[in-house]
């Protein structure tokens, strides 16, 4: 009895990474976005609420220079943010 052992027959399908993962920032490109966000976590308690501007905007950059796919802000959790309101300013 012999078997045939093909490995030929199953080719590698590459897939897009999962949701939430993006590439490493290697080059730098936005280093200063994300070192304005850290700052302003670590002045507010790691109170991230209060740092929503510091991380769109860190976000808008990883997006513009493709380091991850394309969201709409609103999409993202800033709906409030693009017309220049924050939700932690909202206090009653």
């Amino acid at each position: 009895m012999s078997t045939a052992m093909n490995f030929g027959t199953k080719s590698f399908q590459p897939r897009p990474p999962d949701k939430g993962s993006f590439p490493l920032d290697h080059f730098g490109e936005c280093k200063s976005f994300k070192e304005k966000f850290m700052k302003c976590l670590r002045d507010n308690n790691f109170e991230n609420a209060l740092c929503r501007n510091q991380s769109k905007e860190y976000l808008e950059c990883r997006m513009n220079r493709q380091l991850m796919a394309q969201e709409p802000l609103e999409k993202l959790g800033f709906r409030d943010l693009i017309n220049g309101k924050s939700e932690a300013k909202n206090e009653f």
